[in-house]
């Protein structure tokens, strides 16, 4: 589990190998991800939406840019969450995904929350630093 929260809004994202939808003969692995967003400030805030930056074994980085979450745009009044599960196919068997969310509040403030790096690792297999 990997959180962050920035001006009240907290961002928990929790993933996980998804091998039934993975090929690892065809290069092909896919994780899904569960992220919860909870309103800990005192102004109802709407997400509007997202920038994803994913980084694969190779250094290979791709954005992702798009309205709303999984096809909502959804708005958390104070003490609200909104939970949802997408999932990001890679070529490797391991790599990184972070991000932000543009958010905007009733008074037309926006400001972006940062979604904190996360790991997508192979289960079991064996990490090397450098």
């Amino acid at each position: 589990m990997y959180r962050a929260t920035t001006r009240g809004v907290q961002v928990t994202v929790t993933p996980r190998f998804a091998p039934e939808r993975s090929d690892p003969e065809r290069g092909q692995y896919f994780w899904a991800y569960t992220v919860e967003i909870v309103n800990l400030g005192i102004d109802t805030v709407q997400l509007r939406a997202r920038h994803w930056i994913i980084t694969d074994a190779l250094g290979r980085v791709q954005e992702v840019r798009g309205a709303g979450v999984v096809g909502e745009q959804p708005v958390l009044p104070p003490g609200a969450h909104f939970e949802y599960t997408s999932g990001v196919p890679l070529p490797t068997t391991t790599g990184i995904m972070e991000g932000s969310y543009h958010l905007v509040t009733q008074a037309g403030e926006m400001f972006d929350a940062v979604v904190p790096a996360f790991s997508l690792d192979l289960p079991g297999l064996a990490r090397t630093l450098n």
